[in-house]
């Protein structure tokens, strides 16, 4: 078991994580499964419970907001005290702020059930999928993303293919910029590669501000500081 610096919800003591599942509870919620993390003194918090709240406020700010730019919609969303630093809840925050945004840009889908369909699928996405599965989940998820947006299906040809090739843009980058994992860091870096390709397969041109500023760093231990394109002193 290797000490971490996440931020437990019961106690707020750092996190600790297993090479290999373990048994554990949930101290909310009570379920038992097998996990790879507890906090030092030894809570658990499964990820349904870690992510209920943030993923209802991501669903409804995606359903209202008319803005075409996914960055400043997900930083409004992980602006909310339901968004923690870091947690599965980002899985799902990714591929909508992509959502409407998309939509918002023009993009030919029905939102209301685009994004239904991704919170059933992003919700099968467990945290830790960046250091235990080697996908990132905000890679992940605008995967989703795409996969719906396009049609893919496992029997489709381009959308399949584009799908894999967008996943393994944002994958190349994120392992360009090393760990260890920061949901913002790779959420941004998703998000930007997901704008261009959209521009590059539909045409459609969603907004990104000129410069990507962190605002959450503070509250990321593990921050890379200067090592992240996102920290402020790289204005």
């Amino acid at each position: 078991m290797s000490a971490g610096k996440g931020i437990c919800l019961v106690c707020g003591e750092p996190l600790a994580y297993f090479k290999e599942a373990q048994d554990v509870t949930c101290q909310i919620c009570g379920k038992k499964e097998t996990g790879h993390s507890v906090c030092v003194e030894g809570h658990y918090v499964c990820d349904a419970c870690h992510r209920a709240g943030g993923v209802k406020h991501i669903m409804a700010v995606c359903r209202e907001t008319d803005s075409k730019n996914p960055i400043r919609i997900a930083q409004k969303i992980m602006s909310d005290k339901s968004i923690y630093p870091n947690g599965p809840e980002h899985h799902t925050l990714i591929g909508a702020s992509l959502m409407a945004a998309y939509k918002n840009a023009g993009g030919d889908i029905d939102l209301e059930k685009a994004l239904a369909e991704l919170q059933k699928r992003s919700l099968l996405v467990p945290g830790g999928t960046c250091g235990f599965w080697g996908t990132c989940g905000a890679a992940t998820s605008a995967g989703q993303w795409w996969s719906i947006v396009s049609g893919s299906t496992p029997m489709t040809r381009d959308p399949w293919a584009q799908t894999q090739r967008l996943t393994s843009r944002i994958l190349g980058k994120l392992a360009d910029l090393g760990g260890p994992r920061c949901c913002k860091r790779t959420g941004f870096t998703a998000i930007l590669e997901s704008v261009a390709f959209a521009k590059e397969m539909h045409g459609v041109e969603m907004e990104t501000p000129e410069k990507v500023t962190c605002a959450f760093y503070a509250r990321n231990a593990e921050c890379l500081k200067e090592g992240c394109p996102h920290f402020p002193s790289k204005e």
